[in-house]
């Protein structure tokens, strides 16, 4: 069968074109078909395909397969075989995706330039694209200079051709890479910058592709993953990012630039603040274990310690639970509840040889939950929190062989 005839190779401005259908086929989801030609653009090469119509159907998905033919998905048609039908590319979607693979191009070759660093691979996504360049140690140097050559590329808005040569044709261009292609390839011209085989859409001139930004890069398989944005999505990326840095800056009624200083001295006094409290809890935590402990009288050679609290949080709740058990012989059976959710933290002093482990199982049971540990220390919970005084009791029962002391 004849490959399907590719009109965006010639000319990616062109959204509307006549076809004839050569072929239909059931998918299963839908119904797939083959046109003549088109000006579709089939998923490949990193980017994504092209959305639109086929006369009132909508087009979901393009391909090609291994003939060179080109299918376009329709969730439903009334299409036959020699019918014409007239095609509407979603011009959005394909400006969005001709500023991000020819922004891609300029922004390759101007790594190139900054730091000698080549592209291996190219994916164009839904919100950012990447590149992975041959660069084994990257800094900020190395992408604002790359940054700085592609943008001032866009800024001349040089045009941008599209050639189709022959193989010799080919080997005497000045080619960033070489093709993977044989017979006719088509190489994309950004003048006096770069020439690349590419089967992509692409702008006519070097403005169409707008501000190129770089959001972030990384090492990645021995490479360096670099994310950016083009056009309109480096004009979203810029809203995200004013909104968000004004909204910070308002919290202190600072201006913009601001912002960076002060959110930093805030997270320094937080810092001090942090440890303030830390040494303060201790204090606090140390003075409610020697209370607790006065008001109990021992039993069997131990304090038997049981409370529980009201959104206590657990790490407070293992604090306290050290303090009793370090001060003297005892066991501290405590709790912790919420209207969603029980808590508990089961301790005894070193001196001691009950099984903290053991009784935190069987409570947290009783919970709805599951808990255990060492025999030293245990942890566990449930979402039954109004059982939570019944798993404490049973647990000091367990301990004592009586019901006396109850929660």
């Amino acid at each position: 069968m004849k490959p399907t005839s590719r009109l965006y190779f010639t000319d990616s401005a062109l959204l509307e074109f006549d076809a004839s259908v050569v072929e239909l086929k059931d998918s299963g989801s839908g119904t797939l078909v083959l046109l003549d030609q088109t000006a579709f653009y089939p998923t490949g090469g990193g980017q994504p395909h092209d959305v639109g119509s086929l006369d009132q159907s909508g087009v979901l998905d393009v391909f090609e397969d291994e003939t060179g033919s080109i299918y376009h998905l329709v969730s439903q048609s009334s299409f036959k075989p020699g019918d014409t039908v007239r095609g509407k590319v979603d011009h959005i979607r394909r400006r969005d995706h001709l500023q991000q693979h020819s922004g891609q191009h300029i922004l390759s070759q101007a790594f190139v330039q900054a730091c000698g660093a080549e592209t291996r691979s190219f994916h164009l996504g839904s919100e950012t694209s990447t590149i992975d360049i041959e660069l084994d140690s990257p800094v900020d140097e190395h992408m604002r200079a790359a940054e700085e050559i592609a943008n001032s590329v866009v800024f001349d808005d040089r045009p941008m051709r599209i050639h189709l040569v022959d193989e010799e044709a080919a080997a005497r261009l000045p080619l960033r890479k070489e093709s993977a292609v044989r017979g006719t390839i088509r190489v994309i011209e950004v003048e006096d910058f770069d020439w690349s085989p590419c089967g992509g859409t692409h702008a006519s001139r070097t403005g169409e592709v707008g501000l190129i930004a770089i959001k972030s890069y990384e090492r990645a398989k021995r490479m360096t993953r670099v994310e950016f944005v083009c056009g309109h999505r480096a004009l979203e990326e810029y809203r995200i990012a004013n909104r968000t840095a004004i909204d910070v800056a308002s919290q202190f009624s600072a201006g913009r630039e601001a912002g960076p200083e002060l959110v930093a001295r805030s997270l320094q006094e937080i810092k001090s603040l942090k440890r303030r409290i830390r040494d303060l809890s201790e204090l606090a935590t140390r003075a409610e274990a020697a209370d607790l402990l006065q008001q109990t009288l021992p039993s069997n050679g131990f304090k038997l310690i049981k409370a529980v609290f009201s959104d206590r949080d657990p790490d407070e709740l293992r604090l306290l639970a050290a303090k009793i058990v370090a001060a003297e012989p005892a066991v501290a059976l405590l709790a912790s509840k919420s209207t969603d959710s029980a808590r508990m933290v089961f301790a005894r002093s070193a001196s001691l040889n009950q099984n903290m482990g053991q009784l935190m199982g069987a409570a947290s049971q009783i919970v709805g939950g599951r808990g255990g540990g060492k025999p030293e220390l245990a942890q566990g919970g449930g979402p039954d929190s109004t059982r939570l005084e019944e798993a404490v009791r049973s647990a000091a029962e367990a301990l004592t062989g009586s019901a006396e002391g109850k929660c």
